[in-house]
């Protein structure tokens, strides 16, 4: 893009990228690094940021859908990449064909993929998923002698190549959570179970972006890293960005539609949830909850305007809301930064998040199509 926009858009920092993720490498020195770029890079632009993640390091790429790993083959991007989320009837032979490593969790997983691999003359790379005890994809410890099993005999009739085991934290943000033990023990056990039936595992891997942080005993061959590697915490009570070596790759942007004196008792947005106390001046920032700005924010949500921090005054809309400036003066065209980094005094992501009751992993990835990314350091 030639120019910046002037309605709202989100400023991606790629040296940023660069940079975390060689901050993370540095937290996991004898690991191989997964930059995870799934749902668009959290927001941030996925063919962008995956190149540079590779150019700071990165030896794999992470996806949730096959679409999305098959995506970023179709734009050139060479090297390991992995997808996980896989329903009956996806496409495993184009995944295959472009050479994407692949997860497994079930047993009719496998079967499609082994057909696949036939239909395409050529080996599958699959990863075993093991449920250690997130409940949510993998397989189960009770179904796991089986799909082990089966594994290897695909294997060995060259179908499929296992090049990981693998699993999933439910609590890693949570600091001494008593699951994050179980899980990493139940790992060790399926792991141990599948390399004494033959499995010899290029990668296993468990730690996510806060094991990765905060646990070196979970790091094995490799780390997946997804939102840290965009400079946000995985959790407040891991600390802030800066207090764990990130720095924040989106600072998203909007030029004021309108500054205009009202009245007191003036209601402002919809259902009139606020009402001018005094005669002030009202701002108008053009962007609403269909750019990604969450309306249960309202009220609540930080914006930088005229050098400080206000907050949405009323309803948040589809494409618009308010702030009260009181006092202050500014005209429309001013900048309004929604959210950035706090060492430049900017709202965050993480202040989004606590303002709308959710957390920083949704307030960036819900950043929306219309709204678009302007690219620095690329």
């Amino acid at each position: 893009m030639n120019e910046t926009p002037t309605r709202v858009y989100a400023e991606i920092d790629l040296d940023a990228v660069r940079a975390n993720v060689r901050a993370l490498r540095a937290r996991a020195p004898r690991s191989a690094l997964m930059a995870v770029v799934k749902s668009n890079a959290y927001g941030h632009g996925a063919v962008p940021c995956a190149r540079a993640a590779q150019e700071a390091g990165a030896a794999w790429l992470g996806t949730a859908t096959p679409e999305e790993a098959l995506e970023l083959r179709a734009a050139g991007i060479q090297g390991r990449i992995m997808c996980w989320l896989w329903t009956p009837g996806g496409p495993w032979r184009e995944a295959i064909e472009t050479d994407i490593d692949v997860s497994v969790s079930g047993m009719w997983a496998l079967d499609e993929v082994r057909a696949a691999a036939r239909a395409a003359g050529r080996t599958a790379r699959i990863q075993l998923k093991a449920d250690t005890g997130l409940g949510r994809n993998g397989c189960q410890p009770a179904d796991w002698a089986e799909l082990v099993g089966a594994a290897v005999a695909a294997q060995a009739e060259g179908t499929v190549q296992v090049t990981g085991v693998w699993s999933h934290f439910a609590c890693a943000d949570e600091p001494g959570h008593p699951s994050i033990r179980l899980q990493l023990d139940a790992f060790r056990d399926m792991l141990a179970y599948a390399e004494k039936e033959g499995v010899d595992p290029e990668v296993r891997h468990i730690a996510n972006s806060p094991a990765t942080l905060t646990l070196p005993e979970t790091h094995f061959d490799l780390v997946r890293t997804g939102l840290a590697v965009y400079g946000v915490s995985p959790s407040p009570e891991l600390g802030t960005p800066a207090q764990l070596g990130l720095r924040p790759a989106m600072t998203l942007r909007a030029s004021l539609a309108l500054v205009k004196t009202v009245p007191a008792g003036h209601g402002v947005s919809y259902g009139h949830h606020y009402v001018t106390e005094s005669e002030t001046h009202l701002a108008l920032v053009p962007a609403g909850y269909a750019d990604g700005i969450p309306r249960n924010a309202s009220g609540r949500g930080p914006v930088l305007v005229a050098g400080k921090i206000r907050r949405a005054a009323g309803r948040i809309a589809m494409d618009q809301f308010v702030v009260d400036l009181g006092e202050d003066l500014a005209e429309a065209g001013d900048e309004a930064v929604i959210l950035g980094d706090a060492e430049r005094g900017e709202p965050t992501a993480e202040d989004w998040a606590q303002a709308a009751h959710t957390i920083a992993y949704e307030i960036v990835t819900r950043i929306g199509g219309r709204v678009p990314r302007v690219y620095l350091g690329g």
